[in-house]
């Protein structure tokens, strides 16, 4: 499957699904994958999407990344924020969906 760069972050966001606490070792973006209530994927997807995350982002970034499962909007104002702290993050986090999309699809 194929999606553009713009989605990617989308995409990341969307493929999780709940399948109760996610283990003691896993970062803030495998937790919010995990505890998530978007459509059908597995554990595992959420673990690559973590391994991703441990790859390319901070923790900072992920603790800010994982704010976007909850609330999908929050990426979008993000990316259209004109502050460079915001487009720092955004390059960064479309770093992450282009690592994670290569990995986990």
């Amino acid at each position: 499957m194929r999606i553009s760069l713009g989605a990617a972050a989308i995409a990341a966001i969307s493929m999780a699904v709940v399948f109760g606490p996610a283990s003691v070792s896993a970062n803030p973006i495998e937790r919010a994958c995990v505890q998530s209530d978007r459509s059908v994927v597995s554990r595992e997807i959420c673990r690559c999407i973590g391994n991703a995350a441990d790859m390319t982002l901070s923790r900072s970034d992920m603790r800010e990344g994982a704010r976007f499962f909850q609330n999908p909007g929050r990426a979008e104002k993000v990316q259209l924020s004109d502050t460079r702290r915001d487009d720092a993050f955004w390059s960064r986090w479309r770093g992450f969906a282009e690592t994670a999309e290569a990995l986990c699809s």
